[in-house]
């Protein structure tokens, strides 16, 4: 048993719940009554248990049967699906928080000790970085995909706090990217990518084994941070509309065939470049509400996608258009 199990009184009353719980089938009411302690405060230590990781709760589907959503997705578009079980009556924003909290829980399977993780700032990361649980790295890296500043705002402390969240849960390094999101002018971005303290967190992003993104849209009940926060002049918003612009990825903006290179708004990005992400061997989307369709369907397009969490509504308008 580890020394903060032994110095942290809350952290030893979460364990043993949690063994009572989980590996002696005790109900909840059972286990009050032997902690001497109320239903409720159970209830509230069992959750202590499952956020700093004492309880590791995985779900397996049964041996060779996936998931119908699942796997048409998977046939369909070459995509690892995990469908988040979601009622019709639900709203688009209480969608988004349970996919948030979902990909949260996920996340921790797909990043370890001594690997690299690319993060996007927006809405879907902000949701996901409250919900994250606590898994112990060690040599492992938490870096900023895109520069969050606008002439209203560095934006530092938006993004550095979803940064802190993600170091926290992971006992991480954080590396942040102090660039705006937008440049006036592509050469000012084309000088500042040549300086050597630019070209290091450049360098750390394309060496990224797993990056974590949302998508952003114009169309989104829950808005995309980059479409409400001061980053588009109202010239941007008319060239978007002119090239047809379904969504973007890290600030990147791209159409419904996929096609972002000659996007104009896209040389003054702060984003990578998409064939740069690619080069991480996990790439994982996360998107809710039927809304994001025609950004989805995007996205699909670029060929990023390796790893998708979405809601059940959602995953069934995809397969169904």
């Amino acid at each position: 048993m580890s020394d903060s199990v032994h110095s942290d009184p809350k952290v030893a009353t979460a364990l043993r719940a949690a063994q009572m719980y989980y590996l002696q089938d005790m109900t909840m009411d059972a286990i009050a009554r032997e902690l001497a302690t109320s239903r409720s405060s159970v209830s509230r230590l069992l959750s202590h248990a499952r956020d700093t990781g004492l309880v590791d709760i995985q779900i397996h589907p049964p041996q060779g049967q996936e998931l119908r959503l699942e796997e048409a997705i998977r046939a369909r578009f070459g995509i690892a699906a995990h469908i988040v079980p979601t009622p019709r009556g639900l709203s688009d924003v209480e969608r988004f928080e349970r996919v948030a909290m979902s990909a949260a829980r996920l996340l921790p399977n797909f990043f370890d000790s001594n690997m690299t993780l690319g993060i996007a700032w927006g809405s879907t990361l902000d949701a996901i970085s409250r919900h994250l649980p606590k898994k112990e790295t060690h040599n492992s890296t938490v870096v900023q995909l895109n520069g969050a500043g606008n002439t209203f705002t560095s934006g530092v402390d938006y993004a550095s706090e979803i940064l802190h969240r993600f170091g926290q849960a992971f006992g991480a390094g954080i590396q942040q990217f102090p660039v705006p999101a937008f440049f006036d002018d592509p050469n000012t971005k084309a000088a500042m990518w040549r300086e050597r303290s630019t070209r290091r967190v450049l360098d750390l992003q394309a060496r990224a084994d797993v990056i974590l993104f949302g998508l952003g849209s114009p169309f989104a009940e829950v808005p995309s941070r980059v479409y409400i926060g001061g980053y588009l002049e109202r010239s941007d918003y008319r060239s978007l509309r002119d090239e047809k612009i379904v969504g973007d990825i890290a600030t990147v903006f791209y159409r419904h065939d996929g096609s972002w290179k000659d996007v104009e708004l896209n040389e003054r990005a702060t984003g990578p470049a998409f064939g740069v992400l690619a080069r991480a061997s996990r790439r994982i989307c996360v998107v809710s509400g039927a809304q994001k369709l025609p950004s989805l369907r995007g996205a699909i397009a670029t060929k990023l996608i390796t790893d998708l969490v979405l809601d059940e509504h959602l995953a069934e308008q995809l397969l169904d258009s």
